[in-house]
């Protein structure tokens, strides 16, 4: 059984629970810890219009976000040490935590769910703004 929004086939999302999947292939992703992954999270939000794209939060540990965003759009772009990128290559295989869309997923839930299969959270923008993020902090600022 596959899992559907609206139209949309999303397979990669479980039925229940939640599922390591194979970065690179459907998705790549970001993970941002604690307030900071919250705080991009909010600014990704806001910038949207609501629609960021999905995004999956932990709550446990240190608390982090994963932001999921075109598949091999992360590995040629420089991120800032708070974002850690998870693909897939010759020398690398990372693996994201997704979880069902309802029932027990704890300690992941959804923030921002699928809105499409090729919907995803938009990689510049992202990347910008956690580089903004990122000044903010060494200048003292709370927000970009």
């Amino acid at each position: 059984m596959d899992t559907q929004i609206g139209e949309a086939n999303l397979d990669w999302i479980p039925l229940s629970g939640f599922h390591l999947r194979k970065a690179g292939v459907q998705f790549d992703a970001v993970r941002i810890e604690g307030d900071a992954g919250r705080c991009v999270a909010d600014l990704m939000e806001e910038l949207t219009g609501g629609d960021p794209g999905p995004i999956v939060a932990d709550s446990v540990g240190r608390r982090p976000v994963y932001f999921l965003v075109p598949p091999r759009s992360t590995p040629h772009r420089p991120w800032p040490e708070l974002a850690v990128p998870f693909n897939s290559g010759p020398d690398r295989v990372s693996y994201v935590p997704v979880p069902a869309l309802c029932g027990r997923t704890w300690p992941l839930s959804w923030r921002c769910v699928p809105s499409g299969p090729d919907r995803f959270v938009h990689t510049p923008l992202l990347n910008s703004v956690v580089w903004r993020l990122r000044e903010a902090g060494d200048s003292g600022g709370r927000r970009p």
